[in-house]
């Protein structure tokens, strides 16, 4: 009896010693293998802005592969989503207005145009991806300094409304129903591409990174030995004394602003930020930072926020749950900020 006792308490003892040693070779690998990963960083232009990556990875080799794929997509998308160059899908499909046709069109596009009208619709129209002929003008305003006529406002807003737009998910088409309209992904574009940036790093097993596109943040994992990466977050003004210092991971962070673009006109300032419902920018500075769980979401409804303003936005931040957002609002000569739960 005692000596089949010892022989059980001794093949425990084993089985006991072979666990540790599996969780600790286990634990040992896996700092092991967080000690070895490099930071790289990399830049370069893209719509119309600068686009940043910093990341980890386990050599430059696998660095160098993942940063060709993701500046391969990101052309890509470029090619798809932008109304400026000539022969863009978007420009494709937006020559077809009024001709009843029904187009199908690559699956980025339609991905990134169901979301659009996912948040216009949710925002009672602040958001609009049909907004083309007005943001059109209020380019060239802001370019010439050059106030858009009435007419041209009217015959603009006469082809705006993101109910004008049929999909069809079956099918995975699309048909614009009235003659003159022009779809514009500028209030989405970039925070859907440093989503689909992120997709291309997982591909590679790069699970730490940041990507930053004119603003549009997205974060995966946190680096190496950090709670996450560290995002500031200030009014935009010289000697911020509200600067805010976020620990982010796998989240995303836009902001929107008027501080540098703005039109003035008979002594009133306009912003660059435009109201879809009026074709014309904001008459008040607004800026807008939200935090999201992907960077379409941050990017649009940082628009949404800055259309909707101070009051209106503390209740229509919960039809977007796990959206977080600090507004400062200067309307009226009153400056007013609010931040929900996150920026606390």
């Amino acid at each position: 009896m005692y000596n089949k006792f010892q022989r059980w308490k001794h093949k425990n003892n084993l089985f006991l010693v072979t666990c540790c040693t599996l969780l600790f070779l286990s634990a040992l690998t896996s700092t092991i293998h967080a000690q070895i990963l490099r930071r790289y960083s990399f830049e370069r232009g893209l719509m119309g802005t600068q686009f940043k990556l910093i990341f980890y990875a386990p050599d430059s080799v696998k660095a160098k592969q993942a940063v060709q794929a993701v500046y391969a997509r990101m052309d890509t998308l470029n090619q798809i989503m932008s109304d400026y160059l000539d022969g863009s899908e978007i420009n494709r499909l937006s020559e077809t207005a009024g001709s009843g046709r029904w187009v199908k069109v690559s699956p980025a596009l339609f991905d990134v145009l169901s979301k659009a009208l996912w948040i216009a619709e949710n925002s009672g129209g602040r958001f609009d991806p049909t907004i083309g002929p007005l943001s059109q003008l209020w380019r060239r305003a802001v370019r010439r300094h050059l106030f858009p006529s009435k007419a041209e406002l009217q015959k603009a807003r006469r082809a705006v409304g993101y109910r004008l737009v049929q999909v069809d998910s079956a099918t995975r088409s699309v048909r614009l129903t009235r003659s003159g309209m022009k779809l514009d992904l500028g209030g989405i574009g970039q925070g859907f591409a440093i989503d689909e940036a992120l997709k291309v790093f997982h591909f590679f097993g790069i699970r730490s990174a940041l990507i930053d596109l004119g603003g549009d943040i997205l974060v995966g994992d946190a680096p190496p030995n950090q709670p996450g990466w560290r995002i500031d977050v200030g009014s935009g003004k010289a000697n911020d004394a509200d600067t805010l210092t976020l620990i982010l991971t796998n989240t995303a962070i836009t902001t929107s602003g008027d501080t540098y673009r703005y039109l003035e006109h008979n002594g009133r300032r306009y912003s660059h930020i435009m109201d879809p419902r009026s074709g014309l920018g904001l008459r008040h500075f607004v800026r807008a930072t939200v935090l999201a769980p992907d960077g379409w979401r941050a990017d649009a409804l940082t628009k949404v926020f800055s259309v909707a303003g101070w009051r209106k936005s503390r209740h229509l931040l919960q039809r977007f749950p796990q959206t977080e957002l600090y507004l400062l609002e200067n309307k009226s000569g009153r400056l007013r900020s609010w931040k929900s739960a996150a920026f606390k």
